[in-house]
């Protein structure tokens, strides 16, 4: 696709009245279990982020980390699940059951082959293959259990969910760590277009444990702040990295005129959706933006808000305001950043920025970025810090993943 092509104006007509919606959302975020709890304490600006617990960090040069609150797995999951899961597995398995309910849909009722299950991951069962490990080393293979087979591996989410939920058709999953969740949405909505009239889709990742804390610190990329209120700071003049947390967000995305005819309640539409990959010293997010526009046929000007990757590295922030700021404008479209109280949770933070987009279309107003005081004179963006009441018919959400991934979605009220 040209430069001319990707500078196009969209035209003035949107697909939101036939592109695929949302009838369901379920949240395990940091600052709240369910996605009303979440929301609520978003608006308010609760941070999430606090010292782990999950696991003895006092060795480490970083100790604080988003984890999912008054998460009893028993509450959760039938016993027999327990010893097979992974603490990322019955996140996941909690937060597809809520967005079912939500939706208000049984898809046994369905015929067969008419839901599927697409979800994002970027470490599997991190934490029972680290335990299954060390039984390995420490009395031998005799003691390993068979549930290691499968349980550390990057599919078992969308397998634990379709056989709990009776979900037979299309199912994947797709790995592109923090990109991944939006590239999952996109996976879904492509599913629904071939015919799939239902899909349980997005993203909850989780790797709070000493082997997945190895491989964070060894990014070099998270910030060594002790403080939770001031460790993670997008757009920040003393942005200093980012703060690692669990959880994420898992939708049911419905054809439309199914959803409408069975009167479902409908949060908004995904209309639009793109991935790029950045070459050689190309960085390529603008374009995953302008893509996501032309796909929704949504103008930049008929953006109400933009949900940013906010990496809090500086150089990261830069090239990131950037591309926003060369799309729509210097401080011309509000930015928010709502992750800053839950941490980066891997695959699962964009779809949870999609929850904030969904609900925002929903309640306009849109949730607050918190921690940055000092918004950076090089990062040209109009931060919202405090909920703002403002009207909002399309938001963007953006994403970037280790490597090289960008991907960007729309989503527009219905």
């Amino acid at each position: 696709m040209t430069t001319a092509t990707l500078n196009r104006p969209a035209p003035p007509a949107t697909n939101a009245t036939t592109a695929p919606v949302v009838t369901g959302i379920g949240v395990t975020a940091p600052n709240g279990l369910g996605t009303e709890a979440w929301w609520t304490a978003t608006l308010r600006g609760e941070c999430g982020i606090r010292p782990l617990t999950r696991f003895d960090a006092g060795r480490y040069p970083v100790r604080i980390a988003g984890e999912v609150p008054g998460f009893v797995d028993a509450d959760h999951l039938p016993g027999r699940l327990l010893p097979q899961t992974d603490r990322v597995t019955r996140l996941s398995l909690a937060a597809a059951k809520e967005a079912l309910d939500d939706a208000g849909t049984d898809p046994a009722t369905l015929p067969d082959y008419a839901a599927g299950v697409v979800t994002a991951s970027s470490a599997g069962g991190f934490e029972l293959g680290q335990r299954e490990l060390q039984a390995l080393w420490s009395k031998g293979g005799q003691y390993v259990s068979a549930y290691q087979s499968f349980a550390w591996f990057y599919a078992v989410n969308t397998g634990q969910i379709s056989i709990r939920h009776q979900l037979r058709g299309s199912s994947g999953v797709v790995v592109a760590e923090q990109a991944g969740g939006l590239d999952a949405l996109a996976h879904a909505r492509r599913q629904i277009r071939k015919g799939t009239p239902l899909m349980v889709t997005g993203a909850v990742d989780s790797a709070l444990c000493p082997w997945g804390w190895a491989a964070h610190l060894a990014t070099g990329h998270l910030s060594t702040a002790t403080d939770p209120a001031r460790a993670y700071l997008p757009f920040d003049e003393g942005a200093r990295g980012h703060v690692v947390g669990e959880g994420g967000a898992l939708f049911v995305l419905e054809h439309a005129p199914a959803a409408h005819a069975r009167g479902a309640r409908v949060y908004g539409a995904l209309t639009g959706c793109a991935a790029t990959f950045d070459g050689p010293g190309t960085p390529r997010l603008a374009d995953a933006a302008r893509l996501a526009l032309a796909d929704a046929r949504v103008r930049a000007d008929e953006i109400g808000v933009v949900f940013a990757d906010a990496a809090a590295d500086r150089a990261a922030d830069r090239a990131e305001a950037g591309a926003i700021a060369a799309l729509f404008g210097p401080r011309a479209v509000p930015v928010s950043a709502p992750k800053s109280m839950t941490g980066r949770l891997l695959a699962g933070g964009a779809p949870l920025d999609v929850a904030a987009a969904l609900l925002t279309l929903r309640d306009q107003v849109i949730p607050p970025t918190t921690g940055t005081v000092r918004p950076a004179a090089d990062c040209p963006l109009d931060l919202v810090t405090a909920p703002r009441e403002t009207p909002v018919r399309h938001a963007l959400v953006l994403a970037r993943g280790r490597g090289g991934f960008n991907s960007a979605a729309v989503l527009s009220a219905a």
